[in-house]
């Protein structure tokens, strides 16, 4: 959709079938914010006997993976969608950070040792999983250097994450009934830092809109006492990262903008059949066990996402005000009934999949820098 065309209808795709309702709703909100701002009509639900025929633009819950999913959709490159698009499943999760631990483990179909080389230091130690005899060698050797964190690729927010500090701790996540399965599907085990700060950097494509960003992300606790995530605060430009890093910032915001830059950059020549119009990268900082900080990024959304309703804000402050240099942004996520604050912007009010209760909007502020 590199200009504005419009009889097209934007659409919300929900892709999972059990979808929680939060994720659904959101999906809708998003998807009828976005047609409002881009002079689109805004299609609903993505149902296939109201919408055949049609010209379509879709909003994705997740990443669309493999071509007879996308040819279903008539989706066939970045303009088509505000997500992603991947040839096999484990290219949209955590599992591409980190390289096997040898060239003998167990690799999903289409996995590519170039893209580990690509990236280099721009991730943090570890490697990614697809077998327990695989498991333990790589635990062994990344224990040597200190605590790790077993992250099952397919999580988000956080969940289902331990962290083990010994062979013997990590024998005993082993032992537990559901690790086999959780193996096999795919999980990264990668070195624990102290003093985390997770900064979010990414950019959106959309209707020949780009926007460029960083930021900051926050954790909440939900109705379980569990440290979830609670929202995005972000710096957004109009244009591209060479105009983000123009602006003054902190060196270590600037490391995490080309560290992401690195990851991007390796995606789309590791993956030529990859396309999103949607890139959002999550860069971890904090202290390793030897005392050094160390930065690196954890993760890419090439869906809808925490930050995307702040992305929204923020494309349409710019399309308002077409002068304007960049904005502040924030996503807030929060468990506890309470009402709006002033000026903010309702995304969704209503029950999560594991807790009654949450709600979830945007601020927006100038930007003074």
């Amino acid at each position: 959709m590199t200009s504005t065309n419009r009889k097209k209808l934007v659409v919300a795709h929900s892709t999972r079938p059990q979808a929680p309702l939060h994720e659904v709703e959101t999906n809708r909100a998003l998807a009828r914010w976005l047609a409002q701002i881009l002079g689109l009509k805004y299609g609903g639900s993505y149902d296939p006997a109201q919408h055949a025929g049609r010209d379509l633009y879709w909003l994705p819950t997740q990443t669309l993976v493999g071509a007879e999913a996308a040819r279903a959709l008539g989706v066939t490159n970045a303009d088509d969608l505000w997500g992603g698009y991947v040839e096999h499943d484990f290219i949209a999760t955590k599992a591409i950070a980190h390289g096997l631990f040898s060239a003998e483990a167990v690799a999903p179909p289409g996995w590519s040792p170039l893209f580990a080389q690509r990236i280099g230091d721009s991730v943090l130690d570890g490697f990614s999983v697809f077998s327990e005899q695989d498991a333990r060698s790589a635990a062994s050797r990344l224990l040597e250097c200190g605590p790790i964190r077993i992250k099952p690729i397919h999580a988000c927010a956080g969940r289902g994450q331990q962290v083990i500090d010994s062979l013997e701790h990590f024998d005993q996540a082993l032992a537990q009934p559901q690790t086999a399965a959780l193996f096999e599907e795919g999980v990264v085990l990668e070195q624990d830092l102290q003093g985390v700060i997770t900064h979010s950097v990414g950019q959106s494509f959309i209707a020949g809109h780009v926007i460029s960003y960083c930021g900051e992300q926050f954790l909440t606790e939900d109705a379980h006492g569990e440290q979830v995530y609670g929202g995005s605060r972000l710096l957004v430009v109009q244009g591209g990262y060479e105009t983000l890093l123009a602006l003054d910032l902190p060196q270590d915001v600037r490391l995490a903008v080309q560290q992401a830059q690195v990851f991007d950059s390796a995606a789309d020549e590791v993956y030529p059949g990859f396309f999103a119009s949607r890139r959002n990268y999550d860069i971890a900082q904090g202290r390793a066990a030897d005392g050094q900080v160390r930065s690196g990024v954890l993760e890419q959304s090439w869906r809808m996402g925490g930050a995307s309703s702040a992305e929204v804000a923020a494309l349409q402050a710019f399309i308002n005000n077409p002068g304007m240099r960049a904005i502040n942004v924030a996503s807030v996520e929060t468990y506890s009934d309470q009402a709006l604050p002033a000026d903010a912007i309702e995304v969704y009010r209503g029950p999560a999949d594991n807790s009654d209760f949450l709600l979830k909007y945007v601020t927006v502020q100038s930007y003074d820098g």
